[in-house]
């Protein structure tokens, strides 16, 4: 997928977005083909850090135990302390908290307790403390440089169905940051696939509340 094509496509985009009382995202969306999502090499499950803001950071929530606590409470969006844990026990809570956030990090010696508090409603949910992205941290550990790199930072993961969306901007910023994050993710997403671009069927973009734009080739008959 070439920068033009993108830049083509991200004009119609916001040609035909109709305007609207809210500043709508820019999404992209990846449709894969000869994947099978029962095989693990062809599951995607990526982290990918931006150049530029999504339109909105990423809100991190800390699990920690009292090495990290006052830091966690400084850095992050919110910090949890071990002797807290239990009283997430409340189904209903442990779902609002998850809802709440996009990233938790966690403090590895208390990583036992976060599993039994919080997986069974963290873990269908792809929100557990996650060590690829380097979520999971040792007590000593040093949270501004983590929470600033998660800031930027998008997972783009197939679930159901081989296809991939997610948001990589807002209407408002400035194209070339839009396209830049487009291309980070991309590129990602296909050096992460078993047969590289073979696994990609198409690429589309769309506003929030817009239509989709096919990117590439087809992108003038759409105009």
């Amino acid at each position: 997928m070439e920068k033009t094509e993108v830049t083509e496509a991200l004009k119609l985009v916001k040609e035909n977005s109709q305007k609207r009382n809210f500043k709508q995202s820019i999404e992209l969306i990846v449709n894969l083909k000869d994947i099978n999502l029962k095989i693990p090499e062809h599951q995607v499950n990526l982290f990918v850090q931006l150049h530029y803001s999504k339109g909105k950071d990423s809100k991190v929530c800390a699990l920690v135990g009292p090495e990290l606590l006052e830091q966690a409470k400084s850095v992050c969006d919110n910090a949890i302390p071990v002797d807290e844990f239990k009283t997430y026990a409340d189904k209903k809570k442990a779902k609002k908290l998850a809802n709440e956030y996009d990233f938790f990090v966690a403090q590895a010696t208390v990583m036992p307790k976060v599993a039994t508090s919080f997986g069974r409603v963290f873990g269908p949910r792809g929100k557990m403390p996650n060590p690829k992205a380097g979520c999971v941290v040792p007590p000593n550990a040093n949270l501004k440089p983590l929470q600033e790199k998660l800031k930027k930072t998008i997972r783009i993961a197939t679930r159901n169905d081989a296809i991939i969306q997610c948001s990589v901007g807002k209407e408002d910023m400035k194209d070339e940051e839009v396209i830049d994050n487009i291309l980070t993710v991309y590129n990602s997403l296909m050096h992460a696939l078993p047969n590289e671009i073979h696994n990609i069927k198409n690429v589309y973009m769309k506003t929030t509340m817009g239509k989709p734009i096919k990117v590439g080739k087809k992108t003038k008959e759409k105009k």
